[in-house]
């Protein structure tokens, strides 16, 4: 019997609980850094960040998508300058107004996106299959009171969910 399991339901051992969701976070780093094994040659984890971004909210600013992920708009310019140049994001003139620059995934950089998002998914789905239908359930409900006691609002079918990389936008200011 493992530590949490013998816990009277009516006692809150935080600590065991903690160790538990420390475990699981450690394991969904490793399925996610291993998803990224195939493009980690190409680009960074921050870079896959933005095209996540991209992906997610669409053509956007420099200073925008700095905001999305939380750096200073030169952190980004230099990231971008750098996808540009891998091919996976492209800039020209936003149409409405000519003093802006948009920036954009190319198809090459939807496409990473996906395959990696598409082994993430993967990798997980062989995971949970290990376990029994009960205990599905039983994880499904603990992660959602999780994720809802963290604020963090559930995935779409894809995988994404309006807080790709796990935290709101800090330009809205929540959390």
């Amino acid at each position: 019997m493992r530590e949490h399991e013998k816990a009277d339901p009516a006692h809150d051992d935080i600590e065991a609980v903690t160790r538990a969701v420390l475990t699981a976070s450690r394991l969904l780093v490793a399925v996610s850094a291993r998803s990224l094994a195939t493009v980690e040659d190409s680009i960074t984890l921050p870079q896959f960040r933005m095209l996540v971004v991209l992906s997610t909210h669409g053509p956007s600013k420099l200073v925008v998508l700095a905001e999305h992920l939380g750096v200073q708009p030169s952190t980004a310019m230099r990231m971008v300058d750098r996808l540009i140049a891998t091919g996976l994001m492209s800039r020209r003139t936003n149409p409405d107004n000519r003093r802006e620059t948009e920036l954009s995934l190319t198809e090459e950089g939807s496409r990473v996106v996906q395959d990696v998002t598409s082994r993430r998914r993967a990798e997980i789905t062989a995971v949970l299959r290990r376990l029994e239908p009960a205990q599905r359930h039983a994880l499904v409900e603990a992660l959602d009171a999780f994720n809802a006691a963290g604020l963090e609002p559930p995935v779409d079918d894809a995988g994404m969910g309006p807080h790709p990389l796990g935290w709101p936008d800090l330009v809205d200011g929540t959390r």
